[in-house]
């Protein structure tokens, strides 16, 4: 749904993240509309608040959360402050769906002690298709 002089979503190619020269082109690399999302979302939950100067305020802080007592209690807090996160930074982009964390030995699910495991359920907003982007943190 491209609003007025905007193009639709499947044909909308935004910057790459990391920003880099395209060795191809030698351009600035672009990534389609999914993948810029994507990129997006994985900036969003691996940066700390604080670490962006013109933006203090941006971030999940996942990261600082590693070293925490890993528990249910440690799941539900990274659950809930992923989904204020997406829902301040990014509700423009995505509708969520759903967070699951997991946390600690869990070899079943592929956690190592001490990791974050983050899988972000989404719709994206100017498609309505569905994706998710699973992000482990260590």
């Amino acid at each position: 749904m491209a609003g007025p002089g905007r193009a639709p979503a499947t044909d909308r190619h935004d910057f790459a993240f990391p920003l880099r020269i395209d060795a191809a082109s030698g351009q600035v690399a672009r990534a389609g509309y999914a993948e810029h999302v994507r990129q997006l979302l994985r900036q969003l939950l691996l940066t700390s608040p604080g670490e962006r100067v013109c933006l203090p305020e941006f971030g999940c802080g996942l990261r600082r959360l590693v070293f925490a007592p890993q528990s249910a209690a440690l799941a539900a807090t990274v659950r809930i402050q992923v989904q204020q996160a997406i829902m301040t930074w990014l509700a423009d982009q995505v509708d969520l769906v759903d967070v699951v964390v997991r946390s600690g030995a869990d070899p079943a699910a592929g956690v190592d002690e001490g990791e974050l495991l983050v899988t972000v359920k989404y719709l994206l907003r100017e498609t309505r298709t569905a994706d998710d982007l699973m992000v482990r943190v260590s």
